[in-house]
């Protein structure tokens, strides 16, 4: 049975993309909380977030972070919003915070239009306890 979100961060990722897979394990390995949870871009729960904000639905280089009902963050200020919300060492990153985020989405996009480059294609299998964070697999 797969777990609630409404209550939950909600990380919008690119399925197809080696980085992004690394990512999402990176992230699920560390949620030591329980906070977060994950959807491909390209899944209908994907697709419905991005039309529903009048994003391109088509194009899957932007890492979203969602709070129902609260905000939603892009590129590098999602990552550094999951970083502050893992807490812990990975908090002292929210100092990246202070460089205005089109300098640091400019670092964003120089890895996602090189992402493909950095990381093999690979599908990452979650297990029975991670597969319970994913919408739509």
């Amino acid at each position: 049975m797969k777990e609630s979100w409404e209550d939950k961060h909600i990380v919008f990722f690119d399925g197809d993309c080696g980085v992004c897979n690394f990512w999402v394990q990176w992230v699920l390995e560390r949620d030591k909380n329980d906070r977060f949870m994950f959807a491909s871009l390209q899944s209908d729960f994907g697709q419905k977030f991005l039309s529903e904000r009048g994003l391109q639905t088509q194009v899957f280089n932007t890492l979203y972070l969602w709070k129902p009902g609260q905000y939603y963050f892009t590129k590098s200020r999602a990552v550094l919003q999951i970083a502050t919300i893992l807490g812990g060492v990975y908090k002292l990153s929210a100092a990246g915070k202070v460089l205005p985020a089109f300098l640091s989405d400019q670092v964003y996009d120089l890895i996602s239009r090189n992402r493909m480059k950095l990381a093999n294609q690979k599908c990452f299998l979650p297990d029975r306890e991670q597969n319970k964070k994913f919408i739509e697999i």
